[in-house]
């Protein structure tokens, strides 16, 4: 890859956090406030479901 190529790709950071039942719009419009995008929601190991996210670094 040449130089101007790695710069133009983009940098992620990313972020887990546990969505509670009766608040996941809530938690999930905070965290956009905030500028991180939604990538995922799956079942989290020890139930419950569990919110991927990620935004520009």
């Amino acid at each position: 890859m040449s130089e101007s190529s790695e710069a133009a790709q983009p940098r992620w950071e990313y972020f887990v956090t546990p969505l509670l039942l009766h608040n996941e719009a809530q938690i999930l419009n905070n965290w956009g406030a905030q500028g991180w995008e939604l990538v995922q929601i799956i079942e989290g190991p020890a139930g419950g479901n569990v919110a991927y996210l990620k935004r520009r670094a």
